[in-house]
């Protein structure tokens, strides 16, 4: 795995099965891992919120997510061969622990979607030991939630809420919370669950998920990605600008 640093964040190259391996060995050593994946969307959320680039820092593996920050990255001369997504990650993890007996707690989402959620991957995974599931509307007493999570004897906790609560959350408790491995895995409850459906894997490849998720949701989400993307590409204009004019 090597760690490149692109407009100020830092991320790991590495494909899916190589990540996978990695955590498994960790789990298996009982060795704490944090997991984030970084987008478009956090790299450029992170030149101003100094919280947010922290936790991410903090991180012993940053996986790329988005095919954007794939395109970006490899515009600014890194050999980045794929993406590590976040929801394929999850389910990979889930395989896995079903497979060597480790329990996996789901923390986030609303009551309805993380029941159904686990509902899902028990069926999915015959024989995953769930160690218990909590919505994610807990922060009038965070502490009460990590002992939950500490007490239920996970080793894998995965934490879907909005970034950058979850990252900060993690970040914030992670010497408390009694698991091996934590990573916030974002929307991908709702996509389990079947409350939000998943681009169709032609718009994945051609790094086109933002669209598709603008046209289910387009009130919500359609200033957020303009913004977000709009930032990003000119940032990777300055950037790719600065390296050409370094060379000159």
């Amino acid at each position: 795995m090597n760690r490149i640093e692109l407009l100020n964040c830092p991320m790991d190259v590495a494909s899916m099965e190589e990540t996978v391996g990695l955590i498994d060995a960790a789990v298996a050593a009982d060795r704490f891992t944090q997991h984030v994946v970084v987008n478009v969307a956090k790299i450029v959320n992170m030149q101003q919120d100094l919280q947010l680039d922290a936790s991410v820092r903090e991180c012993d593996i940053i996986n790329i997510d988005g095919m954007g920050v794939v395109l970006g990255a490899r515009l600014l001369g890194h050999n980045v061969p794929e993406r590590v997504a976040g929801v394929d990650l999850f389910h990979e993890l889930l395989a896995m622990s079903a497979s060597k007996g480790y329990p996996v707690y789901l923390l986030g989402a609303k009551d309805e979607v993380v029941g159904e959620t686990a509902r899902r991957v028990q069926q999915l995974y015959p024989g995953l030991k769930l160690a218990g599931y909590h919505h994610g509307y807990f922060w009038d007493d965070e502490e009460a939630m990590v002992n939950k999570v500490r007490e239920s004897g996970a080793q894998l906790l995965f934490v879907a809420i909005t970034s950058p609560k979850k990252e900060n959350f993690i970040n914030r408790w992670r010497d408390q919370l009694g698991v091996t491995f934590v990573m916030g895995v974002g929307g991908t409850f709702d996509v389990v669950a079947g409350k939000v459906k998943r681009a169709p894997v032609w718009m994945q490849k051609w790094g086109l998920e933002w669209l598709y998720r603008v046209i289910q949701e387009p009130r919500r989400m359609w200033k957020r990605y303009l913004v977000t993307n709009s930032k990003f590409a000119w940032m990777l204009l300055r950037a790719k600008l600065a390296k050409w004019l370094g060379k000159a």
